[in-house]
């Protein structure tokens, strides 16, 4: 065996301190961008190479070694790569130390307004990439070091209908023991200067972390007129469409086209947002991203804290007293995709008196019975079908609209292994686990399955089940909460997921529409061969109904919200 190893350090010049978190070695034969950027889902066969190892107390000089025995991904050793000339770069995830409330103390990558993206988190190391000879057959030792550091996001600016709200959470950060803060984004209603008396009800969106509004808001127009040099929207829509990725080439003239019909998107959302007879409502899109993901499934976890409460308690009525809201359960209703489908039915569940319906889309998991393609209380394994005679069949985790398996629930636990260990990869099975399940003794997220072989551990399925399975604790709470929440959930999804979502979804609704005393008097519609997020219009691709979702949706609400809203409620002053 050769003695071929990479060995990584950093200089006192970049940071004098000792550092504590997970060292990644990328791998590329693509020299056209960074490494760091083309670590990509495992359904996408064009990603690099990349291999991780956790480090504590990393004095400046020190080497962090690389070697054969450093588990990675695609490539599980550095031993398997082919000789040949290659990209290399490395970088240092930093990790915080938390002393939580609990008695626990952890080391976790704080998110620093990035979204917990390691390759874009402020404060991280990194090398500038370098091409070099790599051959693991013989040996030797290539030497990286450490010399840029990731800079700070700029403050985000205000406008006249765009409003950035940020608070310090009391309940978080007595349970992280450090300041910890929940955010907003804030699109104004038309009209909210000239009318100082009015209050207005909350369209709260739910979902993953942006840096702006996430179906853009655009005040001027396109900034090359449509009419004079007209977008290819058959070329941009038959990319958006598939999302397995593009079967055309991502050229110049592709992405000026689709940053043009974005572009084009976001106007009509000002126009119609602006118009009159338009409902008059505060648009809310939470940020909330924690040490584990870009955002806390806005429910209370016992590894992630009250971030339920937090949501629900605190920053909205902050919001709503800042910025004249009504204050109200009636007037608050929800929507989200996927992350945020999940968390808005949840948020209706746990809260059923401080929000008036959810509109979700594609959720994640809502029947662990269909944890994805695994039943977590039957199967024993994550990763594999077995039996007598057939042995070891891959689990799928992602597929393509016409069934294509494109990846593997094992490829796609390995590859978060790699970022991180003890669920610190901030990536989705990671967050999944560590939301709905129990705390461990060395205070992480105790596993629901191993990382290596994907044997489930009965016991942690039970305490998710009890405590985060949406259809089971409806069915079980049914007589309490079905009063609270008849006529408030409206479920949309497409019959091709990508992730197999859809499968939750029909236990679902076979509870919903099997209720009684009161039956649930919701909505729950599927999408013939959509895949992932689908958003309930049949006529156009998902992804393009995302930049016209909320102009949809709005008016439904309202009606929603003027047809349930408790006698005496003042129903007059934002309908102007």
């Amino acid at each position: 065996m050769s003695k071929f190893a990479f060995y990584i350090s950093f200089t006192e010049d970049l940071c004098n301190v000792p550092l504590d978190g997970r060292m990644l070695l990328m791998v590329s034969t693509d020299g056209t961008s960074e490494p760091r950027f083309q670590i990509k889902k495992c359904n996408y066969p064009d990603t690099q190479l990349i291999f991780g190892i956790d480090i504590e107390g990393l004095k400046p000089g020190e080497i962090v070694v690389i070697d054969d025995c450093v588990f990675g991904y695609p490539l599980a050793s550095i031993a398997m790569i082919p000789p040949g000339k290659y990209w290399v770069q490395a970088l240092l995830h930093r990790y915080e130390t938390f002393h939580r409330s609990d008695g626990h103390t952890v080391k976790l990558p704080m998110d620093r307004g990035e979204g917990q993206k390691w390759n874009l988190a402020p404060g991280n190391l990194y090398s500038t990439p370098i091409e070099l000879q790599i051959d693991p057959r013989r040996d030797k030792v290539i030497k990286i070091i450490l010399n840029r550091e990731i800079p700070p996001f700029p403050e985000p600016v205000d406008t006249k209908y765009i409003k950035h709200i940020k608070i310090q959470s009391k309940l978080l950060t007595e349970f992280w023991g450090r300041p910890m803060y929940l955010g907003a984004i804030l699109l104004l209603p038309e009209g909210f200067d000239e009318h100082p008396e009015a209050q207005y009800p909350l369209m709260i969106w739910h979902g993953h972390h942006s840096r702006e509004l996430y179906t853009g808001f655009r005040e001027t127009p396109p900034d090359i007129d449509v009419a004079s040099e007209p977008i290819d929207h058959g070329r941009v829509l038959k990319y958006t469409k598939d999302i397995t990725g593009p079967d055309i080439p991502l050229d110049k003239k592709f992405y000026e086209e689709y940053n043009r019909f974005t572009q084009e998107y976001a106007f009509k959302l000002y126009n119609d947002w602006t118009s009159s007879g338009f409902p008059r409502m505060i648009l809310v899109q939470i940020q909330h991203a924690t040490p584990y993901y870009d955002d806390s499934y806005a429910v209370n976890s016992a590894n992630m804290g009250p971030y339920g409460d937090a949501i629900t308690y605190e920053l909205i009525p902050h919001i709503e007293k800042r910025y004249r809201g009504m204050s109200e359960g009636w007037a608050r209703v929800m929507f989200g995709c996927s992350t945020g489908g999940w968390e808005v039915l949840a948020a209706q569940i746990f809260y059923p008196d401080e929000y008036n319906g959810c509109w979700c889309f594609a959720p994640d998991p809502i029947d662990f019975r269909a944890f994805q393609l695994i039943n977590i209380y039957e199967d024993e394994n994550a990763y594999y079908l077995d039996s007598a005679w057939r042995l070891h069949t891959p689990r799928p985790s992602f597929r393509s609209t016409v069934g294509e398996v494109l990846c593997t629930v094992e490829a796609a636990n390995h590859k978060e292994f790699v970022l991180g260990t003890k669920g610190r990869s901030g990536d989705q099975r990671d967050v999944w686990l560590a939301l709905f399940g129990p705390v461990g003794d060395d205070g992480y997220p105790k596993p629901l399955w191993d990382k290596m072989t994907g044997r489930i551990d009965r016991s942690v399925a039970e305490y998710m089940r009890d405590h985060f399975d949406l259809r089971y604790i409806l069915k079980r709470d049914w007589k309490k909460l079905g009063p609270k929440l008849k006529g408030k959930i409206h479920i949309y999804c497409g019959d091709m997921d990508s992730y197999y979502l859809n499968n939750a979804v029909y236990l679902m609704e076979e509870f919903l529409e099997n209720s009684k005393d009161p039956y649930y008097e919701g909505h729950i519609e599927y999408g013939d061969r959509f895949s992932h997020c689908w958003y309930g219009n049949h006529e156009i691709p998902a992804d393009v109904d995302r930049f016209t979702l909320i102009q949809r949706l709005a008016p439904e609400m309202m009606k929603h919200m003027l047809k349930t809203a408790p006698p005496g409620a003042d129903t007059t002053s934002w309908r102007y």
